[in-house]
């Protein structure tokens, strides 16, 4: 006789069919509302443009920014601009809605899915036009390589992909801590404001923070301890071949593997907190 194949178990979802039904339906959604759309576009590329044009400014008065020549900076700015826009199309979008559905009882639908609470809170809503926006950055990127004249090996690009990939493990981890503590809160603005805060502080090469002893702490204490200044700059320094240590890439490493295990330690305890809007 022969033998049919079991179907596979409520309790192991295809994760990758359940992505790309998030993704069509995040289709759907934006093409109902085409004019939002076509704004977030020209928003993103205004301040895209906004950033060039102050650099070129600031670069047309000096040569280099702390060792940073123009090309080097724009290849830094260009890899600051891609990993905000994987963190907005993927996460933030979701973690910022997160204490809402705490509040209005949508957790509690989301707890009786048969699917990680944690993966469908993180990627229910994607943001597609986060996505369109790789491209200006892309760009950029292409034109740094162009100034330099420098163009990066497979191995240099593999390992560029992989340390972007590091970084966003730690800052979706981080988000995924601030937004946690709405079970604890009820509302938690305030924290999530602080994560904006907090990566600012990444949008410049750690080459900057130097000259004073706050500056010295500042880049000691973001870099071994909540490694928010490597999060650009070293996968910058490979894509763009300046020099860098290696002993950062080992940091990112255990820093990207602690910070997802924290948070969701952090996550499941909020879990285990909440209490549904009903009761």
């Amino acid at each position: 006789m022969e033998h049919t194949p079991s179907p596979p178990r409520p309790d192991q979802p295809d994760y990758l069919r359940v992505l790309r039904t998030f993704l069509v339906n995040s289709l759907v959604r934006e093409m109902q509302f085409r004019g939002n759309f076509v704004i977030e576009l020209l928003t993103h590329a205004f301040w895209f443009t906004m950033q060039v044009v102050l650099f070129r400014v600031i670069f047309g008065n000096v040569s280099t920014v702390n060792g940073w020549s123009r090309g080097e900076y724009f290849g830094f700015m260009a890899t600051a601009m891609i990993l905000n826009a994987l963190m907005e199309a993927f996460f933030v979008p979701n973690l910022a809605n997160l204490s809402e559905m705490v509040r209005t009882g949508g957790l509690d639908f989301a707890l009786l899915k048969p699917i990680d609470t944690q993966f469908l809170v993180s990627f229910e809503k994607l943001d597609l036009g986060a996505f369109v926006q790789l491209l200006l950055p892309s760009g950029l990127l292409a034109y740094s390589f162009a100034q330099t004249g420098h163009l990066p090996s497979l191995t240099d690009a593999a390992l560029y992909v992989g340390l972007l990939l590091l970084s966003v493990a730690i800052y979706y981890s981080l988000m995924l801590v601030f937004a946690s503590t709405s079970v604890w809160l009820g509302r938690n603005q305030g924290l999530y404001e602080f994560w904006f805060y907090i990566t600012i502080f990444a949008r410049y090469p750690r080459d900057i923070y130097r000259g004073s002893w706050a500056a010295d702490a500042l880049r000691f204490g973001f870099s071994f301890i909540l490694p928010i200044l490597l999060v650009v700059t070293v996968p910058a320094q490979v894509i763009v071949g300046r020099i860098f240590q290696p002993g950062f890439l080992a940091v990112l490493v255990v820093a990207a593997i602690l910070s997802l295990v924290v948070s969701r330690w952090v996550f499941h305890r909020a879990l285990r907190a909440y209490g549904s809007a009903s009761s």
